[in-house]
């Protein structure tokens, strides 16, 4: 007969050797795990042996980086590679861009490029209105180039070919777009990348239509920069390239202060008396017809509006605080306008 206390004994022998066998077995798991963690990261090499370009997009999440990579046959392990950028806590630190991967890198090796943004090319994000100086100091941000030189080509070198007319150089011809721009291009190959969008956004019938307004197709471009930097909002834009085309037509000084500003870039947005007196061609209220070039590069809407404008009699707008713009007929309504909404 066994007593009590062997009973026992037999138990906890029981017990013993079922949590040895637990534990043996936990270790066995978290051996293999670790095991197959080190050697997807550290040890197995990515699937292509030959160089390859992925495009990781701006705002792109994680997810979204490790399908591209997975994709694109980058990545041998994506499971090890989502663990290995959650434990360093780096999965939201990639930088978007364009990578050139060379051929068999592990995970850690693909993880490092992203975070420290070794990119093959850059997303660049031009804004509508920008002026060629500003286009080349966003562009010399993303360290694709030094501003002198940008600087030089959009300003200094010449200009291209349109419609028949030599441009005296770039500004109004750089589209204001989103660009992946390879790093290690030259200013002039950055250049060409801009204006070859320029050209894919001009309408089509472009050189029909500024005959048929008396003008050259640059100086169609010129109006569409002075309704780029006078109009907030899209649907205003016809009719302010209306009254433009009226004013030119009549003889009459635009007083467009855009290009006043285009003068003064030192102190942006803030226009004196003073300013209003200075002897440039810029000067539109002293001058009368087009500025000699474009003030800044126009969006689409702003080109579309210069070469197909809104046919009306006004001659006078003023923008309101909602953003969008009062036109006028006469001095006396727009005198009303400006009373109503500027004071």
């Amino acid at each position: 007969m066994v007593g009590p206390q062997a009973a026992v004994n037999r138990a906890g022998r029981a017990l013993l050797g079922v949590t040895v066998a637990v534990l043996v077995s936990a270790g066995v798991i978290v051996w293999a795990a670790s095991t197959w963690f080190r050697n997807a990261v550290y040890v197995d090499r990515s699937l292509p042996v030959q160089r390859t370009d992925v495009v990781i997009p701006r705002g792109a999440t994680f997810a979204q980086v490790v399908t591209a990579l997975g994709d694109a046959h980058i990545l041998q392990h994506p499971l090890a590679f989502r663990l290995l950028a959650r434990l360093r806590r780096v999965d939201a630190d990639v930088k978007a861009g364009e990578y050139r991967f060379p051929a068999h890198q592990t995970s850690d090796d693909i993880l490092q490029r992203l975070v420290r943004g070794e990119q093959f090319a850059v997303w660049v994000t031009i804004p509508e209105g920008f002026t060629a100086r500003e286009i080349g100091a966003a562009l010399a941000s993303r360290s694709l180039g030094a501003p002198d030189d940008f600087d030089r080509v959009f300003l200094r070198d010449g200009g291209i070919e349109l419609g028949g007319v030599r441009t005296p150089n770039l500004e109004g011809y750089l589209f204001p777009s989103t660009y992946l721009v390879p790093i290690g291009d030259s200013p002039e190959q950055a250049a060409t990348i801009l204006v070859d969008e320029f050209r894919h956004e001009l309408p089509p019938d472009a050189a029909a239509r500024a005959k048929a307004l008396g003008r050259t197709v640059p100086e169609v471009v010129t109006v569409a920069s002075l309704v780029e930097r006078e109009g907030k909002v899209d649907e205003d834009r016809p009719l302010i390239a209306s009254v433009i085309y009226n004013r030119l037509r009549l003889g009459m000084p635009l007083e467009v202060d855009a290009a006043i500003e285009y003068t003064f870039p030192e102190h942006h947005d803030v226009i004196t008396k003073r300013d209003l007196q200075v002897d440039s061609p810029y000067n539109t209220y002293r001058h009368t017809g087009l500025p000699p070039t474009p003030i800044a590069n126009p969006g689409k809407a702003s080109l579309d509006a210069a070469f197909r404008p809104a046919k009306s009699d006004y001659l006078y707008y003023v923008a309101k605080p909602d953003g969008h713009s009062a036109f006028a007929k006469t001095l006396e309504e727009h005198n009303a306008n400006v009373e109503r909404y500027l004071k």
